[in-house]
């Protein structure tokens, strides 16, 4: 019976099985530079041999975990009764009686469940361990596969995460710190509970001492461990993790160590979205926000799903269904033009009735007939409404799923206003597709490498994938999403470059959004409240464009560049003019005295120049009239014709330039 049972442990158990890397092996997500942005799963690194460590190393974990490891045959009955006994006095479980041998058992083949069904079969894997292992294979399997916590499974792995070394260099209070951490690994790690994991320690030595493992001179000059972590203190998640992680699981394989996982996104671009989405919104009645940039191909570089992601993973960009509002325009009127209009094409913004519905105009105001892109410039509902009546609401539906929208969509002509709930994500594709001029574009953030799928998968994904097509409309699209940014609904967003756009505002403020781009940079932005209450007066022109334009002036070096030759151009403009000005002024100052001159030596002409002069505004009747005073008293000396003389004509041609400044013109 016996021989049977070990037979079927050697098909069930492998001896080999605690050596094995874990088929969820640890994940570092990296930016599209290198840097590391999240850690995933545990971490196990390559098995250890107890022969290769300093002696006091596997001596720890035997004094504290089981100080009879190298007497028993996998069973301790004196550790067994002495577990009972405790117990009984404490009226709880408070200490174990399991041997080194049944614990490397329990975690290599069976579950954590509490039941003598559970402690008999542990008992017996760890009789057939005894049976063709030897004591010093049965603890290297040991320390290479228990948990240290931190993620951490193993020795080397634990060695590299507290003190960043290889466990054969550990010193003797290093060693003593992680045995004690297999009480209770979690709560101890000495990363997050250091005096508990050192006074641990402690105790480890102390029981090192008393056992005759270690001297009383090396018990005196062990050194407490120091932790120095050895990775990265990296978040678990974070909204783009949480998107790329699905995938980044599916193209890493079972090894020992971390995978590094290289993604699209752009650690900058990120940066600089949380912090302006947040900055933003502080400063509006909308307290939550998202934000999604990619490029053509679809490769996302930011993602922001809300404005905390420790307060809330919820991923606004990628999960919340929402209204588009007048976002979702952008498939009528590509029906439209798959119907054969134009930008020229006209159409009516005046009241209508379709049906049992009445759409309005956001401002009640109507503009009569419009051209398609005044009225997609306008954002007129009641276009959009008329345009949607005359293609079909299944046109517009084949629309937005040919430019990739997946979601569920209305079935009646309020379609034409974005009653349908979609996701920033798909939309922001879809305008992707605009900027691309092909579709649809499928989001990524990881490149799916070809050498972990064979020929069948790459086959089956190919066929699975919609072929992109070439986007006719597109021209006539990029005219009507330039003439949102140049002079309609999305002008707050106009830069020095060619943009493209298209503001987007649900019933009562709920949602706010403005999506579009510029060469080579995606951009959707929406804001609203989770509880989907009403904001106060934000709309797809106002808190999304600022949002939408601060971003892309960051994020773009083409649109800052553009706006710094916009800027300079502007500066060498306006010293153009104040040079012009200036050089007007002189000429003018130079006429004006040479006028002033001749008409006290007798010029009538001059006189008549001088009152034009005043009254284009070249000079002040005042300035004039006292240049006159002072220029008289010197031809009276110079002439010797009398100072009443000067003095007469002086005022009278003071009152005649005054009269003259007062009545435009007239004298």
């Amino acid at each position: 019976m016996l021989l049977i049972l070990f037979a079927l442990l050697a098909w069930t158990a492998p001896l080999g099985k605690s050596l094995e890397p874990l088929e969820d092996p640890a994940i570092v997500l990296e930016s599209d530079d290198g840097t590391a942005i999240a850690r995933r799963g545990q971490y196990k690194a390559a098995p250890v041999e107890v022969g290769e460590l300093p002696a006091y190393v596997p001596q720890a974990f035997v004094a504290i975990e089981d100080q009879r490891f190298y007497n028993h045959w996998g069973l301790d009955p004196i550790g067994i009764g002495r577990a009972l006994f405790t117990n009984m006095e404490e009226g709880g479980v408070v200490q174990g009686g399991s041997t080194i041998t049944q614990q490397l058992a329990k975690t290599s083949f069976l579950s954590s469940e509490r039941s003598l069904w559970r402690k008999a079969q542990e008992a017996l894997i760890a009789l057939w361990m005894e049976a063709w292992l030897t004591k010093d294979e049965i603890l290297g399997r040991y320390l290479s596969s228990v948990y240290f916590g931190e993620g951490a499974w193993g020795l080397r792995a634990a060695s590299q995460t507290y003190f960043s070394k290889q466990p054969q260099d550990l010193t003797l209070g290093e060693a003593a710190m992680l045995a004690g951490l297999m009480k209770a690994p979690s709560r101890l790690a000495p990363t997050k509970n250091y005096d508990a994991a050192r006074q641990r320690g402690r105790l480890v030595l102390a029981a090192m001492k008393e056992q005759g493992l270690i001297s009383e001179a090396e018990w005196n000059a062990a050194r407490p461990a120091r932790v120095d972590p050895g990775r990265d203190d990296l978040p678990v998640g974070s909204y783009f993790a949480d998107w790329v992680s699905p995938v980044a699981k599916s193209i890493v394989q079972a090894g020992y160590g971390e995978n590094r996982v290289r993604t699209t996104l752009n650690i900058d671009m990120q940066r600089a979205a949380q912090r302006i989405l947040k900055q933003r919104l502080a400063s509006s009645s909308a307290t939550q926000g998202a934000l999604i940039a990619m490029r053509p191909d679809g490769r996302v570089l930011a993602m922001v799903g809300g404005v905390d992601y420790e307060d809330s993973a919820f991923n606004r960009a990628v999960q919340a269904q929402r209204q588009s509002g007048s976002a979702f325009k952008l498939f009528v009127y590509l029906a439209a033009l798959r119907r054969g209009m134009d930008p020229n094409t006209m159409v009516e913004d005046a009241p209508v009735t379709l049906g049992d519905w009445t759409p309005q105009n956001y401002d009640g105001s109507y503009a009569g007939p419009i051209t398609l892109e005044e009225a997609f410039a306008r954002s007129s509902n009641v276009a959009a409404a008329r345009l949607a009546d005359e293609v079909g609401v299944d046109e517009v539906q084949r629309a937005a799923r040919d430019l990739g929208v997946e979601s569920e969509l209305s079935d009646d002509l309020t379609i034409a206003l974005g009653s349908s709930t979609t996701n920033l994500l798909e939309l922001t594709a879809a305008y992707a597709a605009v900027a691309a001029g092909r579709y649809p574009i499928k989001p990524f953030g990881i490149e799916v490498p070809d050498r972990v799928e064979g020929w069948s998968e790459r086959l089956g994904r190919a066929l699975s994938r919609p072929a992109k097509r070439r986007l006719e409309e597109r021209d006539d699209l990029l005219r009507l999403l330039s003439a949102v940014t140049e002079r309609g609904t999305g002008r707050r967003t106009d830069l020095a470059l060619n943009s493209y756009g298209k503001t987007g505002t649900t019933s009562d403020y709920r949602d706010a959004l403005f999506i579009g781009f510029v060469p080579n940079l995606i951009v959707g932005v929406w804001v609203g409240n989770d509880d989907n209450s009403p904001m106060n007066g934000v709309t797809g022109s106002n808190v999304p464009a600022d949002i939408w334009k601060s971003f892309v002036l960051e994020a773009s070096p083409e649109a800052r560049a553009a706006e710094e030759r916009y800027r300079r151009a502007l500066a060498a403009r306006d010293a153009r003019e104040a040079e012009m000005a200036r050089r007007r002024a002189e000429a003018s100052g130079a006429a004006i005295l040479g006028d002033i001159e001749a008409l006290i030596r007798g010029d009538e002409g001059a006189g008549q120049r001088l009152l034009d002069r005043v009254f284009r505004g070249e000079a002040g009747a005042d300035a004039v009239a006292d240049e006159i005073e002072r220029r008289s008293e010197a031809l009276a000396r110079e002439y010797d014709r009398g100072e009443d003389y000067y003095r007469e004509f002086e005022e009278d041609w003071r009152q005649a330039l005054e009269d003259y400044e007062m009545q435009g013109g007239t004298q």
